[in-house]
């Protein structure tokens, strides 16, 4: 089969390779779509690559080819979403459920071979069914959906209360619509794009911050009659938007990191006190896993996009690649503010 392999910083190739055999208990999935996550470029342009040659991908959409041994849930044809963890489920943290947290995991598409091919094998447990109303870009969307879901859900989220998303990129707009989803009063992104913010707004916010504004600050606050958001979640890891989050959060607010920071970040004594004097609560989330693995993160996912409820724009999708030029899809990534929104990789074009 083909697939895109990496051998090195800067180096991947489109080439072929042995097309893998479902084990007992795995199944062979025809791969359709796979989104280029942000942890995929310095795997490719940088050193984060674990291994070479080493096959990535790990949002990825696709159909059923062939079932293994013991394989019950799952039949040829059936469409499905990837599920990229690969918990131990011996250790203390697996048998609470907390797979996020184990420490003798596998991932496909990093750790393992992924799905930047024309297949892949994953246990029976990380293929997801979806029904045919969802469609496989939907499908590829999957893992971006259920972190927002996590992330969410890592506070005491309850309906009724202003919530600000800071960054709108992919993660922080599905996280948006989660919480518009389950009861939010207000939505409020907060991003220095007009575009995403249009989109944020498509999606069903409830108004858009421009950060890049002088007076965002109390353009934000009056939106909550000065009191501040109830629940504040940071998706985009930059030092700045974590900031905000401390001076956004209304007393007795739930704030969760869901962005992975790039850079050390220091707080002013000022800045800092802020925990003391709202006594907010401050959390971070990893990943977008429960129990029963993989959790309700991913049936909910499959649910809302049926429903229609967790809308889906063509603009989240920046560029569809065929797997043959997958070098030119992380060329771009090399040249700042050029990608706008998710690059999908087809590995049947």
């Amino acid at each position: 089969m083909k697939a895109g392999v990496v051998h090195a910083k800067n180096d991947i190739r489109y080439e072929e390779i042995e097309k893998p055999q479902p084990k007992k208990g795995q199944v062979l999935i025809k791969v359709k779509y796979t989104g280029i996550c942000g942890s995929d470029v310095p795997r490719v342009n940088g050193d984060a690559c674990h291994f070479f040659p080493n096959v990535l991908g790990h949002e990825f959409s696709g159909t059923i080819e062939e079932v293994g041994e013991g394989v019950t849930t799952l039949k040829k044809g059936d469409r499905v979403a990837g599920v990229p963890l690969v918990p131990c489920m011996e250790c203390e943290d697996c048998q609470k459920g907390n797979y996020s947290l184990c420490k003798h995991y596998s991932f496909i598409g990093s750790r393992e071979f992924g799905s930047f091919a024309e297949y892949v094998t994953v246990p029976e447990k990380n293929a997801v069914k979806f029904e045919d109303e969802v469609s496989f870009e939907q499908g590829a969307f999957f893992e971006p959906a259920t972190v927002a879901l996590h992330g969410l859900n890592r506070v005491d989220y309850h309906a009724g209360e202003c919530v600000a998303i800071l960054g709108g990129g992919t993660i922080g707009l599905f996280t948006a619509q989660w919480a518009k989803i389950f009861g939010a009063k207000k939505v409020v992104v907060f991003d220095i794009s007009p575009e995403r913010l249009e989109l944020a707004k498509k999606l069903g916010v409830d108004a858009g911050v421009n950060t890049l504004d002088e007076d965002f600050m109390n353009q934000a606050m009056a939106l909550t009659d000065g009191k501040g958001f109830g629940y504040i979640y940071e998706t985009a890891g930059v030092t700045t938007t974590m900031k905000y989050a401390f001076e956004l959060a209304a007393n007795k607010a739930g704030v969760c990191f869901i962005g992975t920071p790039t850079r050390e970040l220091n707080f002013s004594v000022k800045e800092w006190e802020n925990i003391n004097r709202k006594e907010f609560t401050l959390t971070g989330s990893w990943m977008s896993y429960s129990a029963p693995f993989p959790g309700k993160e991913w049936i909910l996912t499959a649910h809302y996009f049926k429903t229609g409820q967790l809308k889906f724009e063509d603009s989240l999708i920046f560029k569809k690649i065929p797997l043959s030029r997958i070098d030119e899809a992380f060329e771009m990534y090399k040249t700042p503010g050029t990608v706008k929104g998710k690059i999908l990789i087809d590995s049947e074009a």
